[in-house]
């Protein structure tokens, strides 16, 4: 959430600015604002709403070689103009932009500003008013800069010009992702390196409670002592066709159809020509010594955890617990002797399980992070990583991340088997290779899964998921997808809970959506079917090949038992995609959601 880009160079910066912020729409926000600076001193401009709105409202005659911009989405003070970024000190000479949260900053304002008459409901402008506050007392703006950070508690990323010196664009951070990015005669400042790929792919990261002053010609980092700290940029191998939708009208739907391509990705990047899977010996140690293994994460992250966990207990024989990050932070369970942690996040920014990581490290425990964002911030602070190879992925609603989540798993799984000398009564890898096969075929029955959505989903304002076993946390992610994009009330249930207090919710018309994926349960969750339905639901059965009868609505390609999360959610992301289409609803970008959640 939230986003930063800056500029200091020799081009006209207004339209490198606006184009940064709408490669960051993603992250999802609810205003916007840039500020220039040339040597009549800075001007900004801000609006609610989309990019769009605040290109309306920015003056195209203004030409600047330096300056900020930002994609706020609110935590303090409601969305408006006035609570957008950037905000000024009161004097006019300092100009802000900040993501994160300033978790002091109520002290700050009432030890240090009570003097001050505060515009905004935020907390990013009692920073600006600090730092002009020093300034005034006769400091230089890096002292004042610094003394400032030192008192800040909480997570900032943050951009500051100067109106007196438009040289300079001053730069820290602490725990909220931020890059520098390095050209010839410019440099530039961004949340996100596919913010700035339009101008340079080489860029440096800085880490926790460092500050950086940015010039045309230089990036000069120091920690919070003063101390000067080298670091070496590295190459973004992004692609910029990647990022665009291409002839798609959604990201979400090229996202979703890109999976079958980055299931093949991932079994070519962790299988050599030899058919050997290709792991970090220090990985495969640390897998084969834990007693067991905690698996932290949230939201779509935490359904594709709750899935490795049966791919790790089941071919590894290693006991599995998974947790939601935001709860296990601060109600950390009793640990076994020789824990193991792993972290799941698309971004690697995830505030909530980079605050576990922070605990976990401190007990001295060793963490894998499996992201697909290698460079992040949970990557570079945790002892090993797996990255996704799945690309950017651009839409809220995660699709590709997740599959690709659950791939790489099922790969840690079978390698740490294989490394026990356990053998397997199926070739996992293989499977993948038909699953991605699977996958294919329902990314090219759109017609059929849009057909679902209009007869079940069209009006209604409730539905709900049910399934038995590995079925059930698919219906999760199933239930989440939709409410995500659609704003349908849905839920996902484990069909045997029905009959202990849900099944009252059953009324006239209700949709029901039932996998059936599991052989050991199939009789099961049709039973459960038919309860729900002789309360009045509207029951849509979902059932993989050889285990369907004549009244299932849809049947998926036969795939490994185990393997039929990565396909069976196929044809919900797709159910959700259209329900939210069908109801006019902002599919890539869904209200009060962000793509990477960076605050607590």
């Amino acid at each position: 959430m939230c986003g930063i880009v800056g500029y200091i160079g020799q081009e006209d910066t207004k339209e490198i600015l606006l184009k940064g912020l709408e490669k960051l729409e993603y992250r999802g926000y609810d205003s916007a604002g840039i500020a220039v600076l040339n040597d009549n001193g800075v001007q900004y401009f801000k609006e609610k709403g989309r990019i769009a709105k605040l290109r309306e409202v920015v003056n195209e005659n203004v030409k600047a070689t330096a300056g900020i911009g930002h994609t706020r989405w609110a935590t303090h003070g409601v969305p408006n103009r006035t609570n957008a970024h950037p905000h000024q000190s009161k004097s006019g000479r300092f100009t802000i932009v900040h993501n994160g949260v300033i978790e002091n900053y109520q002290q700050l304002k009432r030890e240090l500003l009570e003097d001050v008459n505060l515009l905004s409901e935020t907390d990013t402008e009692v920073i600006v008013q600090i730092i002009d506050k020093i300034v005034q007392k006769g400091e230089s703006v890096e002292e004042a800069f610094r003394q400032t950070l030192l008192q800040l508690k909480g997570s900032y990323a943050i951009a500051l010009l100067d109106e007196q010196d438009p040289d300079r664009i001053y730069v820290a951070k602490n725990k909220s992702p931020l890059l520098v990015g390095v050209g010839e005669n410019f440099n530039v400042v961004a949340s996100d390196a596919m913010a700035m790929l339009q101008v340079t792919d080489q860029y440096i990261e800085l880490v926790d409670k460092e500050m950086v002053i940015v010039t045309r010609d230089s990036v000069t980092i120091k920690n919070l002592d003063g101390k000067e700290i080298e670091r070496a940029p590295f190459t973004c191998e992004l692609d910029t066709s990647d990022i665009e939708k291409g002839t798609y009208p959604h990201f979400m739907l090229k996202e979703t159809d890109e999976q079958p391509f980055v299931i093949r990705k991932i079994i070519q990047e962790y299988q050599d020509e030899n058919n050997t899977l290709k792991l970090d010996e220090n990985i495969r140690q640390a897998m084969i010594d834990t007693d067991r293994i905690y698996i932290v994460a949230c939201g779509t992250s935490y359904h594709a955890g709750l899935v490795g966990k049966q791919f790790i207990e089941k071919l590894a024989n290693i006991p599995v617990e998974v947790h939601v990050a935001s709860e296990f932070s601060y109600n950390m369970p009793l640990l076994s002797q020789k824990p193991l942690f792993i972290f799941i996040s698309q971004s690697g920014e995830t505030a909530d399980s980079r605050a576990v990581l922070v605990e976990v490290k401190k007990l001295g425990h060793r963490a894998l992070t499996i992201t697909n964002v290698p460079g992040s911030t949970l990557s570079r602070e945790a002892d090993f990583t797996l990255p996704l190879y799945a690309g950017p992925e651009i839409a809220v609603a995660s699709t590709k991340a997740y599959t690709a989540q659950m791939a790489v798993l099922a790969i840690l799984a079978v390698d740490t088997a294989r490394t026990k000398g356990i053998q397997l009564s199926f070739d996992p890898i293989q499977e993948l290779s038909i699953v991605a096969n699977a996958m294919e075929v329902l990314c090219d029955q759109k017609e059929e899964m849009e057909q679902i959505a209009r007869d079940y989903l069209a009006t209604t304002r409730n539905c709900f998921f049910i399934g038995r076993g590995i079925d059930f946390y698919v219906g999760l992610e199933g239930a989440l997808k939709l409410k995500e994009i659609s704003y349908i009330q849905a839920e996902g249930f484990a069909g045997g809970e029905l009959k202990h207090g849900t099944i009252a919710l059953i009324e006239e018309g209700t949709p029901v959506i039932a996998l059936a994926t599991q052989e050991s349960v199939n009789l099961g969750i049709r039973g459960n079917v038919k309860e729900v339905a002789a309360r009045g639901a509207n029951t849509c059965i979902i059932s993989m090949m050889g285990l369907n009868d004549a009244e299932d609505r849809f049947v998926i390609p036969e795939v490994h038992e185990l393997m039929t999360p990565l396909v069976s959610v196929i044809p919900l992301q797709l159910i959700a995609y259209y329900a939210a289409l069908h109801r006019d609803c902002d599919v890539d970008k869904p209200r009060n959601l962000a793509k990477s959640v960076t605050v607590e």
